[in-house]
């Protein structure tokens, strides 16, 4: 499995395999909404606009008159014209096996056990201030969060990506963000939390809600029933989008929370919300990985959408985006708590922006930044941390058996 820590290696000979300024934002947070509007002349399932069918030929790029078989070499990531209802032959093999590896790895959030997560969270001396401080910001930021890229994917990605295995995954990875927001919904109920301050948060905390609104406008681009791909200014919109999902939302949006969770469960403190967080991790890890892939894949097929001008508007929205975690990891952690404080995150965050842009072929960012949490690159590979919560957990994979003793 891909590391945190690891190199994705940059793109030379193998074919169709590649690894690893969003402008003013927009008023209301729900922008979303517009992509609920049906098309004129087009037919919608739940107010949700369908776009029409075509003949299996023009799928294909072919005449009627002229059909033949797919081709591998001919599949593209974007503005491909083979047929994306035809998932063999393969050509991007690493989409397809990440796929595989994804549903090896299905969990469901009610099969961990909670209770001693419910005793502490109940028990007056159980956990500090600060500390269920944190656990609500977290869980006010997730819930919101997951359902936001799983839009992302079903209502944008999924549309203007014409490779086959790559849309395979995206289905997958979908239903991973459905699960997760299921984790932290099943968090909410179990310690019996505010369900309306918790789900709120996103539209009453500041450092959730910023964050929120950086990534709207590329989910509205997407989501536009009228956005197209096929022109370098859509394409490139289309790759920056990709970008700040797999980068910068789900590759350094998620790790102040996640650390800080992981954190708990090193101390032994609610085991069964940190054992949920460290299989959303290892999912999320995932995630970044194959947009790295589909963000280099593009790169290699596209070259010309990869510009010197659109290079330094993706590595000032880096900077934006670390400036926003920090914000984020200053209103979570306010005092020192758990041997962290929030300017141990600065170093932290730019480590990861280093890394992110390395992996897409930018420059780092930040000089001499180290990772000042080694051990948290540790946690995304389950197999190396058996009885870490010491908790019993019997075959969350499906694919391979994850028996902790």
């Amino acid at each position: 499995m891909l590391m945190f820590e690891d190199d994705v290696p940059a793109p030379k000979s193998m074919p169709g395999m590649m690894s690893g300024g969003a402008g003013s934002h927009p008023g209301p947070l729900l922008g979303l909404q517009s992509v609920a509007q049906p098309l004129a002349g087009t037919p919608h399932v739940a107010g949700m606009a369908m776009p029409p069918m075509m003949p299996l030929a023009q799928l294909a790029g072919t005449p009627a008159t002229a059909l033949r078989r797919v081709n591998a070499a001919d599949k593209r990531i974007i503005n491909g014209a083979t047929d994306v209802n035809q998932l063999v032959p393969f050509k991007y093999k690493w989409a397809w096996q990440k796929y595989l590896d994804s549903c090896a790895n299905h969990w469901m959030p009610q099969e961990i056990n909670m209770n001693r997560d419910i005793a502490l969270w109940k028990s007056a001396s159980g956990l500090t201030e600060d500390e269920r401080r944190i656990i609500k910001r977290n869980l006010g930021f997730f819930v919101t969060a997951d359902s936001l890229a799983a839009n992302n994917i079903v209502l944008g990605t999924y549309r203007h990506i014409t490779a086959p295995e790559c849309r395979q995954y995206l289905l997958r990875q979908a239903f991973e963000e459905a699960i997760h927001t299921h984790a932290y919904q099943y968090i909410v109920e179990s310690l019996g939390l505010e369900e309306s301050e918790i789900f709120n948060a996103y539209h009453e905390v500041t450092s959730i809600r910023d964050k929120d609104e950086f990534l709207i406008p590329f989910i509205n681009t997407l989501t536009d029933p009228h956005f197209k791909t096929g022109t370098p200014e859509n394409d490139q919109a289309l790759l920056k989008s990709l970008i700040v999902f797999s980068c910068m939302m789900e590759g350094m949006f998620f790790y102040v929370g996640f650390t800080q969770i992981l954190s708990m469960g090193r101390q032994n403190k609610m085991t069964g919300a940190a054992e949920q967080y460290q299989y959303i991790l290892r999912d999320e890890s995932m995630h970044c990985n194959f947009g790295i892939d589909l963000v280099n894949q593009i790169k290699m097929e596209n070259p010309h959408l990869w510009t010197s001008e659109f290079r330094e508007e993706i590595r000032h929205l880096f900077k934006e985006a670390v400036e926003l975690e920090y914000k984020y990891a200053e209103d979570t952690m306010p005092r020192g708590v758990l041997g962290l404080n929030a300017p141990m995150f600065k170093g932290y965050l730019r480590y990861i922006a280093n890394r992110r842009c390395q992996q897409i072929g930018i420059d780092p960012l930040f000089a001499n930044e180290e990772n000042p949490f080694p051990w948290m690159s540790e946690m995304i590979d389950l197999k190396k941390e058996r009885n870490f919560f010491e908790t019993r957990v019997i075959e969350y994979q499906t694919g391979g058996a994850l028996n902790w003793e």
